[in-house]
């Protein structure tokens, strides 16, 4: 074992949680890809999306959507900074995907082995959940309309999918084969129609001839696609599927490397469990945004965009927000925006363009936050607070910034750490105050 290898298993040791056993799902989290083309020294899983690193939504959309604690976070190249940001957590494990770093052959289903291995297999047969951990818009909702279907469907894996609405020459997913009306002999499928032949990987259709038919066999009846119709497919896979653990353990070892990707690829259980007479269903996501991966820094500021979307919809008529394009709010703040609406009435909230307030912040009625204002760390403002342009508020972990009632903080000003400013209190223009210990300023 490398030393590499052995700091990494050190530290994922003492992250370990257990997998409770009273909860019969457990999601597996693929956060072992470096991301290449993302090009970052940063690892992909810890590029942020609205504010929180991606694996880390995805990870709490899944314990939500699941309602269940049980998690397993499969990491690989720079796994130790992913493990660190995620951290340890009641009934969440760690996995390390250790092909990838070594150059060996790897892939999904590799990394779902690699989980698996994580824990032990129960005496009921549970239900796992593989999810990607660059799914940074993935939410509880979607999670667990995925849940229900799989759970109300009889079938021994099902495929979340989504529907490409793009030009099919930019469609770069995986296409969904499900079984036609007829096969090749214009014999109704009967039955089978609809049921999940394949997922075909958009390099594996190109290598394909465009003058003969590909010829696919379900139930014993061959099924014809051509190129260019496999091409058009606008059912993707999105990388989410659900097994039952038994059938999972038993045939994920029969994935072979035979792909142009020269990869052990997931997919492939999908005709591994067909010729095992098991059933293999797809749910299509109602949510072409929730569903979408990045893999380049485009679609990466393109998941952000869309987030902040969600935020303006979610705030638009309950503060004002000056510049719907240029703002940040985060998730917890928003939530408790919403809830003292509701709890308080109206709150005249006022939001200028640029400004940035972070998870920590607690806001209040009539607050008013100035165009590029940035606040940061735990902070407590009260009721008819009025915060100029370009002020800076901040404070460490383990400290706290309150600023009391009907406070004024004119422009450009700085405040750092732990001071309260009494109510009515009025602070000029270009100051800077810090304190490291809790302070008063009236």
């Amino acid at each position: 074992m490398s030393q590499q290898t052995r700091q990494v298993r050190d530290l994922l040791t003492s992250l370990n949680s257990s997998i409770e056993d009273e909860f019969a799902r457990i999601g597996i989290v693929l956060a072992a890809g470096h991301g290449k083309r993302i090009r970052s020294e940063t690892s992909k899983m810890l590029h942020e999306i609205w504010g929180r690193p991606t694996v880390l939504r995805v990870a709490h959309a899944v314990q939500k959507g699941l309602e269940s604690p049980n998690q397993v976070m499969v990491v690989g190249i720079k796994g130790i900074d992913v493990a660190q940001a995620t951290g340890s957590q009641f009934g969440r494990l760690f996995a390390y995907q250790e092909n990838p770093v070594l150059g060996l052959p790897a892939g999904t289903g590799d990394a779902v082995r690699v989980g698996l291995q994580a824990f032990a297999e129960s005496d009921t047969d549970r239900d796992i959940y593989i999810f990607l951990g660059d799914m940074g818009l993935l939410t509880e909702k979607v999670v667990a309309q995925f849940r229900t279907s799989f759970e109300e469907t009889s079938c021994d894996m099902m495929v979340l999918t989504g529907l490409y609405s793009g030009p099919s020459e930019a469609n770069y997913y995986g296409r969904i084969l499900r079984v036609p009306a007829s096969d090749h002999t214009d014999t109704p499928s009967g039955h089978d129609r609809d049921k999940v032949i394949e997922i075909k990987e958009y390099k594996d259709i190109l290598d394909l001839d465009p003058a003969n038919p590909y010829q696919a066999i379900y139930n014993g009846r061959t099924y014809h696609f051509t190129r260019q119709e496999l091409l058009d497919t606008r059912e993707i896979n999105t990388g989410v599927f659900a097994f039952k653990e038994r059938a999972l353990r038993t045939y994920i070892q029969q994935i072979t490397t035979d792909n142009v990707q020269n990869e052990l690829m997931l997919t492939d259980l999908v005709q591994i469990f067909n010729q095992h007479q098991l059933v293999v269903r797809a749910a299509i996501a109602e949510s072409e945004e929730e569903i979408l991966a990045f893999n380049v820094k485009s679609v990466w500021h393109q998941m952000q965009t869309i987030a902040r979307t969600w935020a303006y919809e979610a705030l638009k008529d309950t503060i004002t927000i000056a510049d719907e394009q240029d703002f940040f709010i985060a998730d917890t703040v928003i939530e408790q925006i919403l809830k003292m609406d509701k709890d308080r009435g109206p709150l005249d909230i006022v939001i200028g363009k640029g400004v940035h307030i972070g998870p920590q912040v607690q806001l209040n009625r009539r607050v008013q936050i100035g165009d590029r204002t940035h606040l940061s760390g735990h902070i407590v403002l009260g009721e008819e607070v009025q915060i100029g342009v370009g002020v800076e508020l901040s404070a460490y972990p383990g400290q706290t910034l309150v600023l009391s009632d009907e406070v004024e903080i004119l422009s450009r000003n700085i405040l750092k750490g732990n001071l309260q400013i009494g109510a009515q209190s009025r602070i000029e223009s270009a100051v800077i105050m810090t304190a490291t210990r809790p302070q008063s300023a009236t």
